[in-house]
């Protein structure tokens, strides 16, 4: 085998030692061990003298038989510095790296591999003595600080990389070291360049320093995390010794102690005190790590931070609260002269030094979206000078909502009245609960029932949540629900509390209120200054005739915005802005109007009668068409109506039938024709008993052939004998029948009492007729007679159309108990044009 001298020289070949997971670098001295045939029968051939060798990495680490394409063809010529044979047959050598070789073809594969090499330099950098200096200080001190970092890397090597001044020899120093994939050590081994190579592995350098840094932070973390529960457990420890030494081992110390004195000054009552003093004790007796430690402390906390004392102070001014009542909401007055009695009576008895407080009053706002139930509920605390509070029971489902959740795990809470309650930090606020008409029910209880106890004064006063488990007083607690309908209530829950109806706005209202509360909400919520932009009362009506219809003022709101947000646009664009939107600038924002009256549209043939309905988002109006078609004499009727309406269409045809001679109508229509009834607006149900006039009226005309007068709308019950019986919600369908354009009501005499219900300024605009006969009925809903009977071309079916109204809600017909005024003798009908 030729020789190599230590100056440099390569012979033209060598010998192969394949190596697996393993990269040997230039001037590096490095054990290797080595057990496979071919391989020691390679180190049994050395000469004694000079043993050089090539070594260079698998390319499969597994491959036990290896040629010349299965290794690395970038390796190192090594010397062979020390040989020992072990007992099991392997041979470990120590190497060290002399030059950088390339394989360049195989001579032999047998007995070992021997290749054709040449030497492979490295390039020399062009580095000035600066750069140069720089780039191997940035290197020796990243390296010292991983050695500092890394544990299995010794300190001398930190020492031993700062004493060498060569490039080259540092790089291979540090690839050696530092922890690398056999791939990444192969890369530095072929990079030409000494910079290119201190440069990658600075690189992962500073990616290993990032990785040991990360975790001996994570280390360090966890180290004093236990060592200060150690402390801590050993601190403990050594004061219950003390303390016992003292006889001081049941004194109140350190959170213990505070929470003992937190009790003892929240004024518990006597039971909610024992039950505070129990737990306190099992606490003292429980280990702090224990989960029950925790839920025992949520629970004290709990009963020291609810306001069991803590109540609203100062004396009752009803003057300045009905100001606020006037200043915040316009009309309204049945719901501000009840708060004002509230008020007077709390005046009156301090006044006379009564402490003893009355029960607080229960009230249930009843009526439409957008009338302000809500909003009326901050105002009334605000005039009462009280804290509010709020809960929204919309969808709620589950009991445990509002009694709480037994404290039987961890994660277990007290119930919304309780949270609420204690966010009020007061025992009188007013509360609100919203939306009490929309609980529901399922397997995990009824929340309406929950509410009995609540909202009942004789037991709320020994409200007894399943968390809390002690008795808390809600009696000094002004509750107020929203809803609304009445229908989805429980009549048990509903007998609990005063029910004050809000009914819609008429046109009138609806403008005082746009003038006195929306623009100048508006003009603030998009960045206006107060006059900057106004809107006319032209304009306002144009919006709630033609772009709104609704009980409420909600949808009012949001057009008058789109103006603002007009208005604001103009602005942004530079353009001069006036400071009054007339009607031509609404039309501009809203577009085009969304709302016709056509009740003459549809009241255009025999057949067609204009209905009034309530329903929960206010009264509307509703067209009952009737067809005769050839047939049997049956009855058919459409529309997805109730089993009590149909039952007003059985009980008109039949009143019809009997009547048939005095009010004009050929008895054989009835024999040769049936009759179709059908109510528009199909996908819709309808019911209730208020619908019985209406039909009537609509089948009257097809069969007399006389169409029904398109300016009237009617409602009321039917009795087989020809009466008309009373119906609720009459201001609301009388609104109702006034957004629709119509200003001709029939309304049944028995509810003449509630027409005081009606606004002044709207009965001075429509026409309220009173009947109590179906007779004046049809005298007043048809068209006088023209002379002759019915014709076919009056008798052919009518198509239905949509609601022009804009029908939303279940659209059904309701009807308030009417128990009270059918008992009053018969009147003579009463027509009250223009009623003031």
């Amino acid at each position: 085998m030729p020789a190599a001298n230590l100056a440099g020289a390569v012979p033209s070949h060598l010998p192969v030692l394949p190596l697996k997971s393993t990269v040997v670098f230039p001037r590096i001295f490095i054990p290797l061990s080595v057990g496979r045939r071919r391989s020691l029968t390679l180190l049994d051939d050395l000469p004694g003298a000079e043993r050089h060798i090539a070594v260079a990495t698998q390319l499969d680490e597994t491959a036990e038989e290896v040629g010349f394409k299965d290794v690395h063809h970038i390796g190192a010529m090594v010397r062979v510095q020390h040989m020992l044979k072990l007992p099991d047959g392997t041979v470990q050598l120590a190497v060290l790296g002399l030059r950088r070789i390339k394989l360049v073809s195989a001579m032999g594969e047998e007995p070992y591999l021997t290749c054709r090499v040449e030497m492979l330099p490295e390039t020399p950098d062009s580095l000035t003595p600066i750069e140069r200096e720089a780039l191997l200080r940035r290197a020796i001190t990243s390296f010292q600080q991983l050695v500092t970092l890394s544990p299995h890397l010794p300190a001398e090597l930190a020492s031993a990389a700062g004493a060498i001044d060569d490039p080259l020899h540092l790089a291979y120093y540090i690839a050696n070291h530092i922890r690398l994939t056999t791939e990444q050590r192969q890369e530095i081994l072929e990079m030409d360049s000494a910079k290119a190579k201190l440069e990658r592995l600075l690189g992962n350098l500073s990616h290993e320093l990032e990785v040991l840094e990360l975790g001996r932070k994570i280390q360090s973390q966890a180290e004093e995390q236990m060592g200060k529960a150690q402390r801590e457990y050993f601190l403990r420890e050594q004061l219950k010794a003390i303390q016992r030494e003292l006889g001081e081992m049941d004194s109140e110390h350190g959170e213990l102690s505070e929470l003992r004195e937190r009790i003892e000054k929240a004024g518990l009552p006597a039971e909610a005190q024992r039950e505070a003093d129990r737990e306190l004790a099992r606490l003292e007796r429980i280990p702090s790590a224990s989960p029950e430690s925790s839920v025992i402390r949520t629970y004290l906390e709990l009963i020291v931070s609810l306001p069991w004392n803590t109540s609203t102070g100062g004396e009752v001014d009803v003057v300045k609260a009905r100001q606020i009542l006037d200043d915040d909401h316009y009309d309204l007055d049945k719901v501000k002269q009840r708060i004002v009695e509230h008020l007077a009576v709390r005046r009156l008895k301090q006044q006379r030094g009564l402490t003893e407080r009355g029960r607080e009053p229960i009230l249930c706002f009843v009526g439409p979206p957008g009338v302000g139930k809500t909003s009326l509920g901050h105002s009334i605390a605000r005039a009462m000078g009280r804290k509010f509070a709020r809960a929204s029971l919309g969808g709620v489902h589950d009991e445990a909502e509002i009694r709480g959740h037994r404290r039987t795990y961890i994660g277990a809470m007290p119930g919304r009245i309780l949270q609420a309650i204690r966010r009020a930090e007061s025992n009188d606020p007013v509360f609100m609960l919203d939306e009490v008409d929309k609980i529901g029910s399922d397997w995990r209880g009824d929340p309406s029932s929950a509410l009995l106890e609540v909202l009942d004064p004789e037991q709320n006063k020994d409200f007894r949540d399943n968390y809390l488990d002690v008795p808390f007083d809600l009696s000094k607690v002004m509750f107020i629900t929203t809803a609304n309908t009445l229908e989805t209530i429980p009549a048990a829950l509903r007998d609990r509390m005063e029910v004050l109806h809000l009914s819609g706005y008429t046109e009138e209202e609806k403008v005082q209120i746009a003038e006195r509360f929306l623009v100048p909400k508006q003009l603030g919520a998009h960045g206006l200054r107060a006059g900057e932009v106004g809107v006319s009362e032209d304009a306002l009506r144009l919006i709630i005739r033609q772009y709104t219809r609704e009980a409420g003022v909600r949808n009012l709101e949001r057009e008058i915005a789109s103006v603002m947000r007009r208005a604001v646009a103009e602005i942004a664009v530079g353009k001069r802005l006036r400071r009054v939107v007339d009607v031509k600038r609404v039309r501009a924002a809203l577009g085009k109007r969304r709302f016709h009256d056509d009740v003459a549209e549809r009241i255009d043939r025999p057949g067609v009668a204009t209905g009034l309905v309530w329903t929960p988002t206010g009264g509307e109006i509703v067209f009952v068409e009737a067809a005769l078609t050839p047939g049997k004499g049956e009855l058919r009727l459409t529309g997805q109506l109730g089993d009590v309406m149909k039952e007003s269409a059985s009980a008109a045809l039949s009143y019809l039938k009997d009547r048939a001679a005095d009010l004009g109508i050929d008895p054989s229509l009835f024999e040769k024709n049936d009759i179709h009834v059908h109510v528009p607006a199909g996908a819709q149900p309808k019911e209730g008993p208020s619908a019985g006039v209406t039909v009537l009226t609509a089948m009257a005309s097809i069969l007399t052939g006389r169409p029904a007068r398109d300016d009237v709308a009617m409602t009321g019950e039917i009795t087989l004998r020809g009466k008309v019986l009373p119906i609720g919600g009459v201001k609301e369908k009388v609104l109702g029948a006034h957004r629709a354009g119509i200003r001709r009501v029939l309304l049944p005499a028995h509810n003449e009492a509630d027409l005081d219900d009606i606004p002044a300024d709207l009965r001075k605009q429509m026409e309220l007729v009173l009947v109590e006969s179906i007779d004046q009925v049809l005298r007043e809903a048809l068209t006088p007679r023209a002379g002759g009977r019915v014709s076919p071309a009056a008798a052919a079916p009518v198509v239905a159309r949509s609601n022009g109204a804009g029908r939303s809600g279940s659209g059904k017909f309701s009807r308030k108990s009417g128990a009270g005024t059918r008992a009053r003798a018969t009147r003579r009908p009463v027509k009250t044009p223009r009623r003031s």
